[in-house]
C-alpha cells in the first residue's frame, strides 16, 4: 500500500473512531446494551474505505475536512447497520465480523435489530445538523441522496436480490446490477457527497460517477476473489460462503483470471476517468488501485 494512502487510512479510521466514541457515549439508564451493541459495530475494525472516499472527494474542492468527517460519519452509520441486519440469521446467518463475534452473536437479536436500525437513524440525524454544512439546502440534497443510495434503489435492493441468488440462477448482467445497487451506490454516494459539499453541480459530477461505478465493480470482484482464494484471519470474515450458498459471483461467472482481468481494466477505466484533475486527484487514483491489491 501506498505510504499516503495508508496515512490517509489511518487518519481517517481514527477520526471516525474518535467520532463514535463522543456519539455513542453509553447511557446510565436501560439503554446501555444498546449503545454497548452500537459501539461494538462501529468502532475499531474496517478499512473505513467510504469515509475515505468523501474526504478524497472532497478535498479535491477544498471542503473543510470536518464537513467531510461529518458526512463520512453519516455513510458510515448505514454501512455498519447494514452489515449487523446482513449477519443475522434471516439473511446471512454469520457469527464473525472484522475479526470479531457479530452483533447478534456478542448480544441477541433483538439487540442486533435495535442497533442496526439505531445506527440508521443517526446517518440522518448526521447530515441534518448545522455542524454538516452551514447551507440547509447542501443538508437536504445530502439527506435525500444518501437516503436514495440506502433504499430499494440502492442498498437494500441489492440485498433483496442477493437473497433471491440463493434460489435463482443470475447471469453476468443481473449479477453486475446486484452489485452496483449493494456495493456500488453508497460508493457512489461517497464521490457524489463530496461534490455536493463543494457546491458542483450535478452536471460537473460526471467523472466522478464514472469513477465511482468502475471502482465499486472493481471493489466487489475483488471481494469476490478474496471469498475464493483469502484468508479468514485476514479478511476477518468467513469465506468460501458465496460458493457454499450457490451464489453467482464475477468468479463463478467469469472464472479466477478473467474476473482479476477485468477488476484491473475497471480501476484503470476509473483512474482515466480522474484526467482532467492533478495532483490533488492522487489520493482517489490510489485508493483505485488498493481496491484491487487488498487482501482483506
Amino acid at each position: 500500500m501506498e505510504l499516503g494512502l495508508k496515512a490517509a487510512m489511518n487518519q481517517v479510521a481514527e477520526d471516525v473512531d474518535r467520532a463514535f466514541d463522543r456519539l455513542l457515549a453509553i447511557p446510565a439508564d436501560p439503554r446501555r446494551s444498546l449503545y454497548e451493541a452500537m459501539r461494538h459495530a462501529a468502532i475499531g475494525g474496517g478499512k473505513r474505505l467510504r469515509p475515505l472516499l468523501v474526504r478524497a472527494s472532497a478535498d479535491l474542492f477544498k471542503v473543510d475536512p470536518a464537513c467531510s468527517l461529518r458526512v463520512g460519519l453519516a455513510i458510515e452509520c448505514v454501512h455498519v447497520y447494514s452489515l449487523i441486519h446482513d449477519d443475522m440469521p434471516c439473511m446471512d446467518d454469520d457469527d464473525m465480523r472484522r475479526g470479531r463475534p457479530t452483533v447478534h452473536r456478542a448480544f441477541d437479536e433483538a439487540t442486533a435489530v435495535l442497533a442496526g436500525d439505531s445506527l440508521h437513524a443517526l446517518a440522518f440525524e448526521v447530515l441534518a445538523e448545522p455542524e454538516t454544512h452551514a447551507d440547509p439546502f447542501i443538508r437536504a440534497e445530502l439527506v435525500s441522496e444518501l437516503a436514495r443510495a440506502s433504499g430499494p434503489a440502492g442498498m437494500a435492493g441489492g440485498q433483496m436480490m442477493d437473497l433471491v441468488a440463493e434460489t435463482e440462477t443470475f447471469d453476468l448482467p443481473t449479477v453486475t446490477k446486484l452489485q452496483q445497487l449493494k456495493t456500488g451506490a453508497l460508493i457512489s454516494f461517497c464521490l457524489e457527497a463530496g461534490a455536493i459539499l463543494g457546491h458542483v453541480p450535478p452536471e460537473g459530477r460526471r467523472p466522478l460517477r464514472g469513477y465511482a461505478r468502475d471502482i465499486g465493480l472493481a471493489f466487489q470482484i475483488a471481494d469476490d476473489l478474496l471469498d475464493v482464494e483469502g484468508q479468514e484471519e485476514l479478511t476477518g470474515k468467513a469465506v468460501g460462503k458465496d460458493a457454499n450458498a450457490g451464489k453467482a459471483t464475477f468468479v463463478s461467472l467469469l472464472g479466477i483470471d478473467r474476473a482479476r482481468s477485468q477488476a484491473r481494466m475497471l480501476v484503470d477505466q476509473a483512474i482515466g476517468h480522474l484526467a482532467s484533475f492533478g495532483a490533488e486527484a492522487d489520493l482517489l487514483r490510489a485508493i483505485a488501485r488498493y481496491v484491487v491489491e487488498r487482501d482483506r
